[in-house]
């Protein structure tokens, strides 16, 4: 594979476990206050890789200084052969459930689940989760210099039916205020609740790694 500085955008310390899994060196930036606003419009499905795409923007100018410190280099007659080319990695992961009518989604018009609010947010999405089967989508964006790749990849989940002391004890014990659809897959309430997953499992994590390792060969 080249050789890549990679940049990975994010904060989440599940991404940053999953990207350290493909064995390339890569180091973290983070930029706050970013807007992840989205058209009330855009599909569901859609949302994920649009926000993922809104973040590269906001990352832009490091690609800039980096062009401009490869320039300096060169006017000071330093070799600039085998610099490694800069790639910038967004992501984001929205929870898609199921309407209370349905079982699953089938007509791509599932309620998106971002991050909880406070406990009783989470133990709300939980129950919208119970007993369904909903969808994980995590759009992801490689912007270099010159290009850009994005897409998403999406996973479908299907929980057993929550108690309420299940809900209760997991969300009191495991907050899980920093993750979309309130919960983590590879936590506590991922292994007593998750009866089937189809797709990937490290996508439900926050980042389908299989997926980014052959976009970056393709770089």
């Amino acid at each position: 594979m080249k050789n890549f500085r990679i940049i990975l955008a994010s904060n989440s310390p599940r991404r940053k476990e999953l990207l350290a899994g493909l064995d390339i060196p890569f180091e973290v930036k983070v930029i706050q206050g970013i807007d992840e606003s989205f058209p009330e419009s855009l599909p569901a499905y859609d949302t994920a890789q649009y926000i993922a795409v809104k973040k590269a923007q906001a990352y832009r100018p490091l690609l800039d200084s980096a062009i401009s410190h490869q320039e300096t280099s060169i006017n000071h007659q330093q070799p600039s052969d085998g610099n490694p080319e800069l790639l910038i990695l967004t992501a984001d992961t929205v929870v898609i459930a199921p309407s209370s009518e349905e079982q699953n989604d089938q007509e791509g018009k599932g309620i998106i689940l971002g991050k909880p609010k406070d406990a009783a947010d989470a133990s709300r999405m939980l129950e919208m989760l119970s007993g369904k089967t909903h969808h994980v989508v995590t759009g992801v964006c490689i912007t270099s210099l010159e290009k850009q790749r994005q897409f998403s990849v999406v996973t479908e989940v299907t929980f057993k039916k929550l108690s309420k002391e299940e809900i209760d004890y997991y969300v009191g014990h495991y907050k899980p205020f920093d993750k979309a659809g309130a919960y983590g897959i590879q936590e506590w309430i991922g292994y007593i609740g998750c009866t089937s997953l189809k797709g990937s499992y490290f996508n439900v994590m926050g980042l389908p790694v299989q997926r980014i390792y052959e976009e970056l060969k393709k770089f």
